[in-house]
């Protein structure tokens, strides 16, 4: 089975087209690698809306959740995925991460799927997130390699849409097919004819979850038949052509060398850093705990939670189509600090008013979603890709998410003290959010690359004329 996609060369010319591979719009390509984000929320979210379900049924302890959650794709797994797969993306190709990685993240779905024990669902976790942190370094590269010198940002802010849609769709659904959701009655008789009529509660009931990380199994499946079929970037086949003339061991051990002793490279992942880290460690916190935050701190139900947080990722994908309409002609440094200005004024808004009222509370959730419409992710992965020679491109990517997504695990816990069990500590919680967001705007401010407009090839030439 094969679906036709076309696909653009890695290599741009300063005039901005493509050189090599078919030619023609690098937007057939960049939606079939932007799967891959969806792919990546999706499964955080999936996980996350229906653990309830899967501790009735496997009788688990907070411990065991725990484990589930330092190992899943929100965290550890992806960490340990990001840093092996950035640097199997420079040394065998983007290619080859699109040709392999998502077979592992369908086994991993489908173990979560099938899934009557906890070594299965710990397994099937880990095996998920680590696949999901060896197809974002390579996505995003594969995504700037091959976009048009005009349309790079565009394309990023594609990828992040498709980021947006993963938890409003996944979050949608799971509601839908809880039980007591509109759907849930085709679940339960599903369950019960495959497992008798006499089957325990529990059981029938994670089914509305294992029918979710189908969805994502289907989805997971349409991505590699159209990503197997993309042609390797021309940028990362000329550099291993002219490593190999020139007699250079592209190792991995050289791309570490390389990537940690010249200044250029070290101030770029050192700046990219900061900034990602500094917000990523506000979002993190916001992406698993902002249903729980407008449940004890708002004082809404579950069922009016879940729906709020639905419309503030819809809001993050309308603001991203937005944003990708003008950020190849705006001044990326004006954008960066509208999106922090917004993420500033949704935890200002805490310490200021709070959210006493359901007019507070939907403004919180709207500002936030302001935010992820033009976030800091979108310009990470922007000049993560532009900043970095193609040789380690990657791989720099990779070391990086792997020190966010570790770091961000870790913040977690240390942010669930610090709120407290009933929401008790939420204006503490804001000051060292709203800390967090000023360093991120202040340092991307000060360090903004002047890209725009330029090639890949020729940012590489003016960054790293040694090289």
């Amino acid at each position: 089975m094969s679906i036709d996609i076309d696909n653009n060369s890695a290599t741009q010319n300063p005039e901005g087209r493509p050189l090599g591979g078919k030619g023609g719009s690098s937007l057939k390509s960049t939606l079939a690698v932007s799967l891959n984000n969806y792919l990546d929320a999706g499964a955080i979210v999936a996980g996350g809306s229906g653990i309830t379900l899967w501790k009735n049924y496997l009788d688990l302890s907070e411990m065991h959740l725990g484990w589930i959650n330092a190992l899943s794709a929100n965290a550890l797994g992806a960490a340990i995925g990001a840093i092996v797969g950035g640097f199997l993306a420079d040394k065998f190709g983007r290619k080859f991460i699109f040709t392999y990685n998502l077979l592992v993240y369908m086994t991993g779905v489908l173990l979560v799927m099938f899934s009557i024990n906890f070594p299965m669902l710990l397994a099937g976790f880990l095996i998920t997130g680590i696949s999901v942190g060896v197809g974002v370094p390579a996505s995003w590269t594969y995504i700037s390699e091959s976009s048009e010198v005009n349309n790079r940002g565009r394309n990023i802010c594609i990828s992040q849409m498709s980021w947006g849609f993963g938890p409003m769709i996944i979050l949608l659904m799971g509601m839908l097919l809880a039980p007591g959701g509109y759907l849930y009655a085709p679940v339960e008789s599903l369950a019960h004819s495959i497992l008798g009529t006499g089957a325990a509660q529990a059981a029938v009931e994670v089914f509305s979850s294992r029918v979710v990380f189908f969805t994502l199994l289907v989805v997971a499946f349409i991505a590699w038949l159209l990503q197997r079929q993309l042609e390797e970037s021309a940028e990362f086949e000329s550099t291993k052509a002219a490593e190999k003339n020139n007699g250079e061991n592209g190792g991995l051990l050289k791309s570490f060398s390389v990537l940690f002793t010249n200044k250029v490279a070290v101030r770029s992942a050192l700046f990219l850093a900061v900034i990602y880290l500094t917000w990523n460690l506000v979002a993190s916190v916001m992406g698993f705990f902002s249903p729980h935050i407008c449940e004890t701190a708002g004082g809404v139900s579950n069922e009016y939670s879940n729906w709020m947080n639905c419309i503030q990722w819809a809001t993050v994908v309308v603001v991203t189509f937005g944003i990708s309409h003008i950020i190849d002609r705006t001044s990326h440094k004006a954008l960066y600090i509208t999106g922090l200005v917004f993420a500033l004024c949704t935890w200002l808004l805490i310490v200021t008013v709070g959210v006493n009222s359901l007019t507070t509370l939907w403004a919180f959730v709207i500002l936030w979603g302001l935010n992820g419409g033009v976030s800091v992710q979108i310009f990470y992965a922007l000049w993560g890709s532009e900043l970095f020679p193609a040789k380690f491109r990657a791989g720099a990517q990779g070391l990086m998410f792997f020190v966010v997504r570790g770091l961000s695990a870790i913040w977690g816990l240390v942010f669930t003290y610090i709120y407290g069990e009933n929401g008790e500590g939420f204006i503490l919680a804001a000051y060292c959010m709203i800390v967090l967001l000023l360093i991120s705007l202040i340092v991307g401010v000060i360090g903004c690359p002047n890209t725009r407009g330029k090639s890949l090839e020729e940012i590489t030439r003016e960054r790293y004329k040694e090289l």
